[in-house]
This record gives C-alpha cells, sequence and structure tokens, in this order.
C-alpha cells in the first residue's frame, strides 16, 4: 500500500479532513475524535508510516470548498456528481439517512410529505441533501444556512417550518425534546466516500483498494458499531 499510495501527502504528515457535523460518521469525546471516519484515517496513516493531522470542519460544503487550496490531502465526503469536477472518490463505505427534523405541532410527518406550496424548509449550504433538495424540490421553498449547527440553532430559533440533515445529527440536536420531532422516511440515502482532491486523481484507485480491503476485514462495520474505537486527537 506504501507504494500506490506514495505522494499521498509532502512529507512525513497526512493532512485528514474530518467533518464533525456529521455525527454518524464523528463524534468528539473531551477533544478528542470518534467514529467511522477517524478510524479509517488511522487506519491508512499506520499503514503509510505517516502521522496524522485532523483538519477540522464543520460542514461538509467547507470541506469540499477547500478542495483546491492545499488544506487538506484526503477527505471524507458523500459521493455526489457536481463534486467530481473538483475531487475523486473512492466507493462507499457507508450510507447514511437523510432526513427532517420538525416542530412537534407540524401536521408534516413524513419526509415524503414536505414539498408542499407554503412550506419553508432549511438546509446547510453545499451538503449532499442541499444539492439532493436543490435539484429536487418542486413545490416547498428552499432556504439556505451555514453549518448543520448553524441550521438547527436557526431552526430551533423559529426559522422555516422544517430543517434537513443526517438522521443522526438531528436527533442528536433534537431528539429528546418534546418540542421537535424527527420525521420518518428520508430525504435521500447518501453513499459516503473517502475523497482525494482534483477529478480523475492518480492515486484514487489505489485508496479505493484500501477501503474495499477495509470493507472486506469488516474493519468498516467494527468500527461503525464501536465508535469509540477509531479515536483521533
Amino acid at each position: 500500500m506504501r507504494q500506490d499510495l506514495a505522494g499521498i501527502a509532502a512529507g512525513d504528515v497526512l493532512r485528514v479532513a474530518i467533518n464533525t457535523a456529521n455525527k454518524a460518521l464523528v463524534t468528539s469525546q473531551g477533544g478528542v475524535l470518534c467514529g467511522v471516519c477517524p478510524a479509517l484515517a488511522q487506519r491508512l496513516g499506520t499503514g503509510l508510516g505517516l502521522k496524522i493531522e485532523a483538519v477540522i470542519y464543520d460542514g461538509a460544503g467547507k470541506v469540499f470548498a477547500d478542495a483546491e487550496r492545499d488544506v487538506w490531502d484526503v477527505a471524507f465526503l458523500a459521493i455526489d456528481a457536481t463534486r467530481a469536477s473538483r475531487v475523486s472518490f473512492t466507493r462507499a463505505y457507508h450510507v447514511i439517512e437523510a432526513t427532517y427534523a420538525a416542530r412537534a405541532s407540524s401536521q408534516i410527518r413524513d419526509a415524503a410529505e414536505a414539498d408542499r406550496e407554503g412550506v419553508k424548509l432549511l438546509t446547510s449550504t453545499g451538503s449532499a441533501y442541499d444539492m439532493h433538495l436543490r435539484a429536487n424540490l418542486r413545490h416547498a421553498q428552499l432556504e439556505h444556512s451555514g453549518t448543520p449547527p448553524e441550521s438547527f440553532e436557526e431552526f430551533r430559533a423559529g426559522r422555516c417550518d422544517l430543517v434537513a440533515g443526517v438522521r443522526a445529527s438531528l436527533e442528536g440536536a433534537f431528539g429528546g425534546d418534546a418540542n421537535f420531532q424527527i420525521l420518518s422516511g428520508k430525504i435521500t440515502s447518501v453513499s459516503q466516500a473517502m475523497v482525494l482532491p482534483g477529478r480523475d486523481n492518480p492515486l484514487i484507485a489505489a485508496l479505493d483498494a484500501f477501503v474495499e480491503q477495509a470493507i472486506a476485514e469488516g474493519f468498516v462495520a467494527h468500527a461503525l458499531d464501536n465508535p469509540e474505537t477509531g479515536r483521533l486527537v
């Protein structure tokens, strides 16, 4: 693997972009990053004999915005055709679900019911579900905020009728609060991949083989079931 991925980092440090807004993949425990993304980053760094430097982001749109700025060497993003013009994707290592949170008084109970005239939907700019909604909404009005946490706080403060997000992140923000409900159904399923900067990056096949092996050996499944095992400072 070292030979195949030679050149992925300029020196002896691998800069890994970590989006902490996606709670299905990354959590923070006392300043330590846990979850499948940190676990894969550590596995990759160990295999290459490189130290890991976490480049922290609070939204996927910001990770993508830095793709051509030499800020990170490898990242984790949802697979999207629009993004493929500026980054290269491996196969998906995990598929997650995006849905909405609504206020408890809302008559909308399922994500499939949200695209109605007069309904205002709030989304995080540049997220995978944002891009899906831009392409597919027909009746509801789509409004944008910054990062997922920012959109959640604005929704909590009264903005819009629904807020979109990864189900795990919505449950973390609104679960257990009687003033809100997490809708059944989904906006879309989001395939998560490892990413290299640049379209058709020549190293993507080798990184894809790394992901394939991590899946085949059960490493990814274990990290998803035991997120505390993937620890990155």
